[in-house]
């Protein structure tokens, strides 16, 4: 009988330090979904301008701070709950990332990229100082009553509701997009005038109209991200916008500039990666390890993981 339960026992004896490192690694990695979530939701804005005008908008970060503040006015001054507040975020950012492109990309659709590229840079200036002058620079602290937090203990591990909701928020955001984008009439009108667009224009598609769709639903996504990102740090300001949007362009080049699932694939390696160099080694480190993806990227596969080498017309 002792023996017999000594065999019974065997295989389930489970070292206590190995449970731990177990659910270290786990929580890590819930931990990293989420923040890969909000990189994903940015990438995505950076990956779909690409794939139609072949430009990198290196305003799409700040028009995630925008996203943040005007989420973090709807909940202070009209009293809205996180959910309304994103909304509010992400038809403000719509709205705004149409004015952008038609004022200051459009007319320079005709010249040089490095022309484009410095507009964009100068637009996400703009956007930052503009903030500053109109609000201050002093950072400011999402209210605490509008997302409670709330903690869930599963066998040892911690999953807040912040988790939840950043990652269910995201998923179905991905899911309406490539809905958009698969079966409906402007995502087709999207897809042509991606892969030609002299061939677009004749079969009657207005290419000026899709590509302002494509800046506002881009600019959508960064908006409901920046609402994210106050809900995740409790604080955002005008400034907000430049690392995680940087992170973000790296995770789009990850994953394949201009290619959407490559965007949300690369956020999410982006944020497992960042979370997982924070929680084993230093979190002064973790921005390194970004941009030192970016470069081993660039060194090894240019073309991103989901990326073809098709080269280039001449």
């Amino acid at each position: 009988m002792a023996t017999g339960e000594a065999l019974l026992q065997l295989p389930f004896t489970v070292n206590k330090g190995e449970v731990a490192i177990m659910l270290e690694f786990v929580q890590q990695l819930v931990n990293g979904l989420s923040l890969g979530a909000i990189y994903a939701l940015i990438a995505l804005g950076y990956t779909m301008v690409y794939g139609i005008i072949m430009l990198i908008n290196f305003a799409h970060g700040d028009i995630m701070m925008v996203g943040a503040f005007v989420g973090f006015y709807s909940i202070t001054l009209l009293g809205t709950n996180i959910v309304m507040a994103m909304i509010f975020a992400m038809i403000a950012c719509a709205v705004l990332g149409v004015v952008i492109e038609k004022v200051a990309y459009r007319p320079l659709r005709g010249s040089t990229r490095i022309a484009a590229l410095i507009t964009a840079i100068g637009m996400s200036l703009f956007l930052e100082y503009m903030t500053i002058f109109l609000l201050g620079p002093q950072q400011k602290v999402f209210p605490h009553s509008a997302f409670p937090l709330k903690e869930y203990n599963a066998m040892g591990l911690l999953i807040t509701n912040k988790d939840i909701f950043i990652i269910v928020s995201a998923v179905v955001l991905m899911i309406i997009l490539q809905y958009i984008i698969k079966m409906t009439k402007t995502g087709k009108a999207m897809r042509a005038v991606s892969v030609d667009r002299e061939a677009a224009v004749l079969m009657g598609i207005s290419v000026d109209k899709t590509i302002s769709i494509t800046f506002a639903i881009g600019s959508a996504l960064a908006a409901a991200a920046g609402v994210m990102v106050g809900v995740y740090y409790n604080t955002i300001n005008p400034l907000m916008g430049i690392i995680p949007g940087l992170k973000a362009f790296v995770a789009a080049v990850l994953g394949g500039i201009g290619i959407v699932p490559g965007a949300m694939v690369g956020g999410f390696v982006m944020g497992i990666l960042e979370t997982f160099v924070s929680g084993y080694g230093s979190s002064l480190y973790r921005d390194a390890v970004a941009f030192g993806v970016l470069i081993l990227i660039l060194l090894i596969k240019p073309t991103g993981l989901f990326g073809k080498d098709t080269g280039e017309k001449v």
